[in-house]
C-alpha cells in the first residue's frame, strides 16, 4: 500500500460531549493492513442513529466522535492484498467495518449478526484505535466492509441506500416477501420510512403508510407512491383495515404500543421491528397467538445483500428523497431531523464543505 502504511492525520467534525454538538476535530487514522483501503469521503447520509450516539441516549458514547454511517468515498490508495477496489473506485461504507469472521453469522455471510462486529464509528478497531465516521475527509476501511456504487447513481443518492435502503430490503429478503402481490404496511414515514414505500413499491407490492396524524398524506400518496393512508388514531379506517396486511415494517424509533398494528395482520403477518428504542413494548399475547403472527426484528444487512439492493434500485430507478447540505450546517440538520423536519434523508457534501476551523 506504500504511502496508507504512515499514520496520516484527517480533519472530521465531532461531539465532544451528550450535547451532541459537533465542531472540527483532527486525529490519526487507525493503523492499516494489507486488505485495507484509503477512502476520500465524498458525502455521507445523516441518520437517526447519529442523534442517539452523540447525545449518549444508549449510555455506551465515547467522545471525541465523529458520526455518519451512510458513506460515499473515492478510493485513493489501497493495500498489497485488495483485490476488490482500485484507484478512481466510487464506493460505500455502511454501519460496520469489521467482524469476527469465525462465528456462525460471519460464516453464513450476516455478518452484521456478528457478536463482535465493530461498528463505524463509536467503537474500538483491532489496534485499540477508536473509530470514527464519515462525517470527515477520510477513511480506512477493510475492502469486506466496502461496496461498489453501481455506474450512473449519484454519490447523493447512494449514501441514504447504504443503511436506509438496506435496512428495509434485507428482512423483505430474508422473511420471503420480495414477490409482487403483498400487501403491506409501512408504519412511521422518515428515512427508513420513505425507502420502505419505494423498495416495496418497486418489488410490486401494495403499500400502506401508516402514520400518527394526517400531514404526510399527500407526500406519502402522491410523492412516493403509496396505495393507501391509515391514521392510526382513526379507529374505524383501522378496524377496516384489520386482517389487510401481509407485513409491516415499523420503523418509530420511539415507544409506542404494538396492538393497534399486530390487529392489521393476516394470519402469519409478520412486524417487522426496525426503531432503535430504549424502553419496553407491550402487547397482549392472543393479538400474537390467534393469528400466528410474528414479532421479529431486522438489523441493517449484510455486504452481500447491501450489494443487491443497490442493483435492485439502479434497475428499478429507485431513488432516496435528499436534502444535500454543507456540514456547517449539520447542527441545525441533526436538530431538524430530531424534530421530523425533514424530506425524507439529509446527505452532507463532505467534498464540497469546509471541515477545518
Amino acid at each position: 500500500m506504500g504511502s496508507i502504511e504512515t499514520e496520516r492525520a484527517t480533519v472530521g467534525w465531532a461531539a465532544r460531549d451528550p450535547s451532541g454538538i459537533l465542531s472540527p476535530y483532527t486525529y490519526t487514522l487507525r493503523n492499516t493492513g494489507p486488505e485495507d483501503v484509503l477512502i476520500k469521503v465524498l458525502c455521507c447520509g445523516v441518520c437517526h442513529t447519529d442523534i442517539h450516539q452523540i447525545k449518549n441516549d444508549l449510555g455506551m458514547s465515547r467522545y471525541p466522535m465523529v458520526p455518519g454511517h451512510e458513506v460515499v468515498g473515492e478510493v485513493v490508495d489501497v493495500g498489497s492484498e485488495v483485490t476488490k477496489f482500485t484507484v478512481g473506485d466510487v464506493v460505500g461504507v455502511g454501519v460496520i467495518v469489521g467482524c469476527c469472521r469465525n462465528c456462525h453469522p460471519c460464516k453464513s455471510d450476516i455478518e452484521q449478526y456478528c457478536n463482535k462486529k465493530i461498528w463505524s464509528y463509536n467503537d474500538v478497531y483491532t489496534d485499540g484505535k477508536p473509530t470514527q465516521g464519515g462525517f470527515a475527509q477520510s477513511m480506512i476501511v477493510d475492502q469486506k466492509f466496502i461496496v461498489k456504487v453501481p455506474e450512473g447513481m449519484s454519490s447523493e443518492q447512494a449514501a441514504p441506500l447504504l443503511c436506509a435502503g438496506v435496512t428495509v430490503y434485507s428482512p423483505l429478503s430474508h422473511f420471503g416477501l420480495k414477490q409482487s402481490g403483498l400487501r403491506g404496511g409501512i408504519l412511521g414515514l422518515g428515512g427508513v420510512g420513505h425507502m420502505g414505500v419505494k423498495i416495496a413499491k418497486a418489488m410490486g407490492h401494495h403499500v400502506t403508510v401508516i402514520s400518527s396524524s394526517d400531514k404526510k398524506r399527500v407526500e406519502a400518496l402522491e410523492h412516493l407512491g403509496a396505495d393507501e393512508y391509515l391514521v392510526s388514531s382513526d379507529t374505524t379506517k383501522m378496524q377496516e383495515a384489520a386482517d389487510s396486511l401481509d407485513y409491516i415494517i415499523d420503523t418509530v424509533p420511539v415507544g409506542h404500543p404494538l396492538e393497534p398494528y399486530l390487529s392489521l395482520l393476516k394470519l402469519d403477518g409478520k412486524l417487522i421491528l426496525m426503531g432503535v428504542i430504549n424502553t419496553p413494548l407491550q402487547f397482549v399475547s392472543p393479538m400474537v397467538m390467534l393469528g400466528r403472527k410474528m414479532i421479529t426484528g431486522s438489523f441493517i444487512g449484510s455486504m452481500k445483500e447491501t450489494e443487491e439492493m443497490l442493483d435492485f434500485c439502479r434497475e428499478k430507478g429507485v431513488t432516496s428523497m435528499i436534502e444535500v447540505v454543507k456540514m456547517d450546517y449539520i447542527n441545525k440538520a441533526l436538530e431538524r431531523l430530531e424534530n421530523n423536519d425533514v424530506r425524507y434523508r439529509f446527505v452532507v457534501d463532505v467534498a464540497g464543505s469546509k471541515l477545518e476551523e
